[in-house]
């Protein structure tokens, strides 16, 4: 293609055929406001209740994050103990970054198949449908892990601004996966052992440019994530995000102090597909850019994954087989249009 997704945003050119979605096979294009879909949890209450709280209070969460995940697999979360001051400097640091020139963010441009590194999609299939978007993905834990050689420089406060926010990322995870735990009357572990003290994260910063053609264009396909639970920082303003729920797109709501939880596939097959990892996509918008920061925890690929064995039984048999590198099958089902997890069912 002769023009980059922000020269054809920038002059408002037609997309070109790679980008647009002729036929959505994942249900109706209509998208409705659903706020009493996505429950909005207070994990404070979860992790160090106050003196006010009552067991009363910590089942009403528990039971709160139980029906979300059996249900639709999103929810928002607040009482994170991440400032106010900290969101916003996260979202300051990812809009500067995607506003320099192109010659700057080309410094940590990803290698040709490989995902870490600032870019747009990698080619995995000659019938791909491209995604409208650029992103800057970071490996942040194990810390021995991250290249720091694609860390930008530029904001200089970038490096410290997404060290300090991946810090609190990963006490919210660790709190969510025990509660989650609880709530099915496991041990509390039973989900994070399976991690293991190598569990990866990566950081993914999205950038969208307007479209001219929303209607055919989406930011990112529709999809469910590779992760064991996907933590999203949305933009503040601009809306995107969509969850299919009984065949119908529902919008997520922008709540600017509150971050979303999406489960990813690999804690469906964890909880022998007690929770759900829901399909979702994000829209582009005519006139306005946005962006988000997402945050994806993973078992390292050499890790064999399974159900918790006390969730298998003779009214609920194995659903999936257990695997190892669940990234790659999702990755590769994603660009193929294929869903990951039917490749998995028993």
């Amino acid at each position: 293609m002769s023009k980059s997704i922000q020269e054809m945003s920038i002059d408002g050119d037609e997309p070109p055929s790679q980008y647009m979605v002729l036929k959505d096979s994942f249900g109706s294009v209509d998208s409705s406001p659903a706020e009493s879909l996505f429950p909005i949890i207070d994990i404070g209450v979860l992790s160090s209740p106050p003196a006010s709280c009552s067991k009363t209070d910590i089942d009403n969460e528990l039971e709160k994050l139980r029906s979300a995940l059996s249900f639709v697999g999103c929810f928002q979360v607040i009482g994170h103990g991440i400032s106010n001051l900290l969101l916003d400097k996260m979202r300051d640091v990812a809009k500067k970054f995607f506003a320099l020139p192109i010659e700057e963010k080309e410094k940590y441009a990803r290698a040709v198949n490989e995902s870490e590194g600032y870019g747009s999609d990698r080619i995995v299939s000659e019938k791909q449908v491209l995604d409208w978007l650029y992103r800057l993905t970071l490996k942040v834990f194990p810390e021995d892990k991250r290249r720091l050689n694609l860390w930008p420089r530029d904001p200089n406060d970038f490096r410290g601004t997404l060290d300090e926010f991946a810090s609190k990322i990963k006490t919210v995870n660790n709190i969510l996966f025990k509660a989650m735990a609880r709530s099915l009357d496991l041990e509390e572990n039973s989900f994070l052992n399976q991690f293991g003290d190598q569990a990866m994260m990566q950081a993914r910063f999205n950038f969208y440019p307007p479209c001219s053609r929303p209607d055919l264009v989406f930011g990112v396909k529709p999809h469910t994530d590779r992760s064991g639970l996907t933590v999203l920082l949305q933009d503040g303003d601009v809306e995107g995000l969509q969850i299919l729920v009984d065949s119908k797109w529902v919008r997520v709501p922008a709540i600017p102090y509150a971050l979303v939880v999406n489960l990813g596939d690999q804690m469906q097959i964890m909880t022998n597909g007690i929770f759900k990892s829901p399909m979702h996509r994000v829209i582009t918008n005519l006139e306005k850019m946005r962006i988000s920061v997402a945050f994806f925890n993973e078992p390292d690929p050499e890790r064999e994954i399974g159900a918790v064995d006390s969730l298998v039984d003779e009214h609920r048999p194995r659903l999936y087989r257990n695997v190892k590198n669940y990234g790659a099958i999702n990755y590769e089902c994603y660009q193929k249009g294929m869903v990951a997890l039917d490749t998995v069912r028993i």
